[in-house]
């Protein structure tokens, strides 16, 4: 038995009351599973009924119930016969019978009873049901049993708990701060990005707004990697696929990959022998037919570049950067906005050096990525140092190799002066990695910049180097990127920011709104004025009063609003209004226009 942490027992308790009051409202309800989740809980039924938000409430209410009767919760051990008996007595054999199926031979098989409920369950379980008070359900959903979708439907209903009301409280006001700053919402209120059926999902339209605000931190992280000696490198959005099979991408990653594209005299071959589509994936799979794929990855194509020339370790660390593009195949349902799509850029490097440089390399790649976070004021955040799963076979390379690429993770994840943790599995399939997981401002996680260091690569393509000995020697090779990828690092900031940027990467930082038409001649030597320091803006010229203008501009969250009447105009001044403080009142144009090119150089995160 799995001893749960008290909050998990707290929730899982949560779910077994939620199944209590189900049946009392709804008796002829089958019941799948409900565990409890990294926010709440969940359990899944399947009902004939329909369950709707009034539902909802009426089924929290007999919860309440349920929790005041302070039943308690009973372990009861059996043997598998009378757990049969048992799960049919309580008429819950649909899929409660299949869960028992689950359970290995010889492992103990119990019951938790509270009242008159009883539930197949490992447990574990707070003693009484008056020690759940703070909870509440939040939405219903669909769910396939078991995840399949060939099996039939049932309806997910959600909630949480949690110790106090207090916390409970507080995490039910970061939802709707959430729903208030959900990129997708923001994303077309304020015009940044646009996704499109004819085009297909997963699949961002950058417009003109959100194509700034990507630009500018293209061009933010572009000078950083100047510095540290970067160079810049262009690669295309398809390779071979025989470059993808010495990767290892292809075929053991395909069912995250677009499918491959084959030669079209290869198609016409293959119809004239009229063979099967299971012939061709197979052959695709054997290596028996070439053709391309949409890169999964950028890294083999960096691997090129660098093996196109002869190397000496005087040349190293060879540094390549691309915002390269590459695409995976992501399930329709596991979609959302920015931040879960098909194709996507990302902030990608690779670095190619001599196995005595990988901890000063790993440390100057760990420094970019707080860089970039802390000029973002995203300076909450944990480390996860990703290892090898020592039992899964996914892994590809020499042990010795594994050891020592995951220990110069270790040692750098320990030089960042913040508690980072060790997780097994979370390595990519040729090396360990250091993953980024910021926290942002209602204190959600976001995993972010990542840096991996891989041995195995280097040697799937033979890569090699001259040493000082006149011998050939093995690069190591590390993989990073600060954003991850362009698509989801904007939709992460755009929720972070709750579309208000700061000024240096606001679509739009700052807004004349002249009071009246007299004064169009002064917005007009402003504009000009503005437009040659770089500053972006607009005039609203509309004949709305001053009031409307500056509605308008606060629902685009417009950082500086410049407000212009005839005393402005007389005396060379503008009235300033800054998002979310309000006027500041008047200053001299060029005071302001010092003020405001001072923000931008800085990437100050005010206003």
């Amino acid at each position: 038995m799995k001893q749960m942490s008290p909050l998990e027992e707290l929730r899982h308790s949560a779910s077994h009351i939620l199944a209590t009051a189900v049946l009392r409202l709804f008796p002829a309800t089958q019941l799948d599973i409900g565990p409890p989740t990294d926010s709440g809980f969940y359990y899944d039924f399947d009902s004939d009924h329909k369950f709707t938000t009034e539902d909802l409430e009426r089924i929290e209410e007999e919860m309440r119930k349920v929790v005041k009767e302070n039943q308690k919760f009973t372990r009861e051990e059996c043997s598998r016969a009378e757990a049969v008996e048992r799960i049919k007595a309580f008429g819950q054999a649909r899929y409660k019978l299949g869960r028992l199926d689950d359970i290995p031979e010889g492992e103990a098989i119990s019951f938790y009873r509270n009242g008159e409920f009883l539930d197949l369950c490992a447990g574990t379980h707070v003693p009484y049901t008056a020690k759940v008070k703070a909870f509440k359900l939040l939405s219903v959903a669909g769910s396939y049993h078991r995840g399949d979708e060939k099996n039939r439907q049932l309806q997910r209903i959600y909630g949480t708990a949690f110790p106090s009301r207090e916390e409970l409280d507080q995490y039910l006001h970061n939802l709707e701060e959430a729903k208030k700053r959900d990129h997708r919402k923001l994303g077309r209120e304020l015009q940044l990005f646009h996704i499109d059926e004819a085009v297909g999902q997963g699949l961002i339209l950058w417009t003109p707004r959100g194509a700034i605000v990507r630009q500018e931190l293209q061009n933010f992280i572009a000078r950083e990697l100047q510095k540290q000696g970067y160079a810049q490198v262009f690669t295309p959005h398809i390779g071979k696929l025989d470059l993808y099979r010495t990767s290892g991408h292809f075929p053991y990653y395909q069912d995250s990959q677009f499918p491959p594209i084959v030669e079209p005299e290869t198609l016409q071959k293959l119809r004239d022998e009229r063979a099967t589509c299971a012939d061709l994936c197979c052959r695709l799979a054997d290596g028996d037919i070439s053709g391309f794929m949409l890169k999964p990855m950028n890294c083999p194509h960096h691997i090129k570049i660098f093996d196109s020339q002869p190397r000496s370790y005087r040349d190293l660390p060879v540094r390549l950067a691309e915002f390269g593009t590459v695409y995976r195949w992501e399930q329709s349902g596991e979609l959302g906005g920015m931040t879960r799509v098909r194709g996507f850029t990302q902030d990608d490097a690779h670095l190619f050096c001599t196995e005595e440089q990988v901890a000063g390399e790993v440390l100057g790649c760990l420094a970019l990525v707080k860089i970039v976070l802390a000029t973002l004021g995203m300076n909450e955040y944990r480390v996860r140092v990703g290892l090898r799963d020592p039992d899964s076979n996914k892994y590809t390379g020499d042990a010795a190799h594994w050891d020592k690429a995951e220990q110069a993770c270790r040692d750098a994840a320990a030089t960042l002066g913040v508690p980072f943790t060790e997780e097994a599995g979370e390595a990519a399939f040729y090396g360990p990695k250091i993953d980024f997981v910021v926290r942002d401002v209602i204190g959600r996680e976001w995993q972010l910049g990542t840096v991996q260091v891989d041995y195995n690569l280097p040697a799937r393509f033979d890569l090699s180097y001259i040493g000082a000995d006149n011998a050939k020697h093995r690069p190591v090779m590390i993989h990073r990127a600060p954003f991850g990828s362009m698509e989801r690092f904007v939709g992460v900031l755009i929720e972070h920011f709750a579309g208000a940027f700061p000024v240096w990467l606001a679509p739009e930082q700052a807004r004349l709104l002249p009071i009246t038409d007299n004064q169009s001649a002064y917005a007009a030597s402003l504009s000009a004025a503005l437009a040659a320091a770089g500053v972006r803006h607009s005039v609203d010229a509309h004949s709305d009063k001053i009031g409307a203008k500056i509605r308008r501009a606060q629902l685009e969250k417009v950082p500086y609003m410049l407000i212009l009447g005839a005393k402005e105009a007389e005396t060379g001044q503008v009235a300033v209004r800054v998002r979310g403080k309000g006027d500041e009142g008047a200053v001299p144009f060029a005071d302001f226009l010092a003020r405001v090119n001072k923000e931008i150089a800085d990437r100050a995160l005010v206003p």
